[in-house]
Parts: C-alpha cells; structure tokens; sequence
C-alpha cells in the first residue's frame, strides 16, 4: 500500500487535471441515497478493486451528486472560488503529509504561514505583537478565541470555573457564536440591534440597564454577517470594550476578507482594537477548504489557555520565541498546515489581484441591487454592504421561492437557495467567485417573471 505505483499517480492525476481544467464548473446536482447507495455497495471489502474502476464510481456516480461550491452559478450560503494555485498547492501539502502542530516539526510551513497571518494582522491594523494560527473554519476560530476570553474573564474578575459568565452578543450573531457558548459554560448579553446592526451605543446601554453586567467579560462584533453582509459598529463596540476592560472577538468569518478591498475598506474602522479576529481564507480569500485564520492581539493569553501539557509534547515546549507552536492557539492538537495554499496563491498573483477579485464581488453585488430596483415584482430589501444582496418577488410565498430555487439548479441556470429576513421569505444572492458574471444573474432574475 505504501509503495509509489506511477499508474495509480497517473491516473489520479489525469483526473485532477480534467476537473481543474473545468470552465466553467459545472453546479451538478444533489444525490439521490438508492443511487447512491448502489454504487458504493460491496465497494470495501477484504480484497480491494482496480484503482481505475474505484476512481470511475467517484467520477461517475459521486461527484456529480456534490454540488460544486466553486461553480459560478452556486450563488447561496457563502461559495468558494479557490484559485488554481492554491488548489494546487493543497494537493503539495497532502502528497507531504505535513503535521502542522510545532515548530519542532513543521518550521518550513509555519513559518510560512505565519507571513500570512502577519499580513492579516497588517490588513487588520493589529500591532506587530499579534498572532495566532490557522483552524478548520469560522466555529472552531470562535470557539478557541472566546475560550480565551471566559478565562480571561474569569481571571479579571476573580470567578470560579463553576461561576456562569457572559458574552454581550448581537441578535443578529452567527450561529456558531451561541454554540460555542453552549460548549464552553457561558450565557449570552443579547443586544437587540437597530437595522441589524450592532453598535456601541447599543452596548452601552444595554450594559448601563443590566443589574448583573458585572460578569460580563467579553463581546462578539461581526464584520460582515452571513445573511446580509452587514459590518458592525466596529469602532463604537471597540470603545466600550475598552472602557470596561472586555474581551473583544471580530467575527469576520465572510465578510473579513473585505479588507483588502478600498471601496469598503472604512467600513472596518475600529476592527484594530480587537483582542480576537477570524477570517476564513477559504470564503473571500479563494483558498480551499478547510481554512480559517484566527488571530490574537496578544497571543501571550492564548497560549497561557490552550496549551496541551503532557509527557510527551515537552520536547515541544521551549523558551525560544521563535519557536512558534499553531497548536498553542487554539483547542486543537493535531492540524494540518492548512494555510499554505494561501501563501502559496498569494505569493505567485500578489495582493493586487485579490483586492481586484473581491472588488469584481461587490461591484456585482452593486449592479445587482440597482438591476433589482429596475425589474418590475422584484424588491431590493437594502441595499448591499459586501456581497449579499437580498430581495424580494413580490406575491410569492415560502413555497414559490423553493420551487423556484429547484427548478434553478434542476436546469443548472443557478444554485440560489431562499433566506429568511425578518420572519419573511425571500431570495438572496451570495457573490464572491470572480467568474460569476452580470449575464448569469439577469438569467437567474429572468426566471422570477
């Protein structure tokens, strides 16, 4: 099993050069589990089968039941556009088996993150001090960060591990923010919004009115949400946290990305004075999946929280600063080097073409909005912070939308699930890959007449 077999090489590669080659890539469709099922049956056994025969199921039958984040045409959740580049480089980093925890181990490939990380922070405007390390996605980089400002929290105020704390939150938070409370023992201050929109103000008072927000330790701002696109009061936020010495966490799982774009670039002011920034690469950044950067201001408390003590791992701990362990800063021990792709794709087209690319997203999202405003039974919700872009068809109901989105993807003109938005049903568009193009959506939009 562990001999080098040019055929198998070959043929492995002949496939991944087919799909890379792809334009555009096709969205496909979802699987049916009777098909599905018959196809792999039998599959694994005690005797294994012909590598072209196992890799002609995968082409054939499995693929083609995964609909593809990287189409231009998939246009719901948050897609993926990861670059040839990085897509490549990701196949270097498997074919290496790196084991991405420590510097003892992996100094090549930290250290090369780590200059991506350090670019982050720069975009950021997070002193020279800061660092971190990349995660799986959005939720675990929240759940790490906000581990670090419970006991942060706990050691400022004196609490107990069994005494409840709280984090000030948005009603408009990502999902995995109250899940991560849940996980970690913590209870939630939830600031209602105005327009969806969390603000300093509305922390302020919101704290001024709670008689127990003593044991509120931290909040979580985001730049950018999921739904709509929406970047929080970052500055007003910033402020307060720092008038009452709270943790504060930037969720810019989606929307961070919009750093490295001008025409939006003021909208973040104030994200410099987090304690905690997430970003996922593999959303607006066009790396593959898995891939978030989670970076600490301070990186000193994180690694005091995260750590991983035994026997076996002392060999990696050592006084040298230079000696920098991604598995410190965050709840994982074992992790691939999941961020060279990105340094791989950044270094080979250079910073301009990613501020060009996510700048073609939110001139898309613009004309969008303004196409919307002319379409007769169709209304813009608001208009577009980032690259969401919500409306509405006027007379249409819950199961109007879902017919629609399945008739959509059943022609592969495009994959565009329905949102909710204030107890409503409506539709929504999530650009982000560059090759989506104004002829696709008028397609789309035409299909809602």
């Amino acid at each position: 099993m562990h001999r080098y077999d040019p055929a198998l090489a070959d043929l492995v590669f002949d496939y991944m050069r087919e799909r890379l080659a792809l334009d555009p890539v096709p969205l496909d469709h979802p699987g049916r589990k009777d098909k599905l099922d018959r196809a792999l049956d039998g599959l694994i056994g005690a005797r294994g089968n012909d590598p072209g025969e196992v890799l002609a199921i995968y082409a054939d039958q499995l693929a083609p039941a995964v609909i593809s984040c990287d189409s231009p045409r998939f246009l719901s959740f948050i897609p993926a556009a990861p670059t040839k580049a990085a897509l490549l480089f990701d196949m270097v980093v498997s074919c290496a088996s790196l084991q991405g925890i420590s510097w003892l181990e992996a100094a090549g490939a930290v250290a090369a993150e780590n200059q991506v990380l350090r670019l982050i922070a720069d975009l950021a405007g997070l002193p020279a001090s800061a660092g971190g390390c990349f995660v799986s996605g959005g939720s675990a980089g929240n759940l790490s960060a906000l581990v670090v400002a419970r006991d942060m929290g706990r050691r400022r105020t004196g609490t107990g591990a069994r005494d409840r704390l709280r984090i000030a939150v948005s009603d408009q938070a990502h999902s995995s923010i109250g899940n991560t409370l849940r996980i970690i023992g913590m209870d939630a201050l939830v600031v209602k919004t105005t327009d969806h929109r969390l603000t300093g103000e509305a922390l302020r008072a919101a704290l001024a009115a709670d008689p127990e927000a003593h044991d509120v330790v931290g909040v979580v701002a985001t730049a950018g949400t999921t739904n709509a696109g929406i970047i929080d009061d970052l500055a007003g936020i910033g402020a307060v946290a720092r008038e009452r010495d709270l943790w504060f966490h930037v969720d810019g799982a989606y929307g961070g990305a919009g750093l490295l774009a001008p025409s939006v670039r003021a909208r973040y002011d104030g994200i410099e004075l987090a304690d905690s920034f997430v970003v996922d690469p593999h959303k607006w950044l066009f790396a593959p999946f898995d891939c978030a950067a989670l970076i600490y201001r301070n990186p000193g408390p994180a690694r005091g929280v995260h750590t991983q003590d035994a026997s076996y791992l002392d060999v990696l701990h050592t006084d040298a600063p230079e000696e920098w362990n991604p598995t410190d800063y965050a709840y994982h021990l074992t992790r691939r080097a999941r961020g060279l792709p990105l340094w791989f794709s950044l270094a080979v087209h250079g910073t301009d073409a990613y501020t060009e690319a996510i700048e073609t997203a939110l001139t898309l999202a613009r004309d969008t909005a303004e196409l919307i405003r002319a379409t007769p039974d169709l209304e813009l919700i608001r208009d577009p912070e980032l690259s969401a872009v919500l409306f509405r068809r006027t007379g249409w109901g819950p199961d109007d939308y879902l017919d629609w989105s399945r008739r959509l993807l059943a022609g592969q003109v495009g994959f565009v699930t329905p949102t909710g938005w204030e107890g409503e049903t409506v539709a929504r568009f999530a650009f982000l890959h560059p090759g989506t193009s104004m002829a696709m959506v008028e397609e789309i939009l035409a299909t809602m007449r």
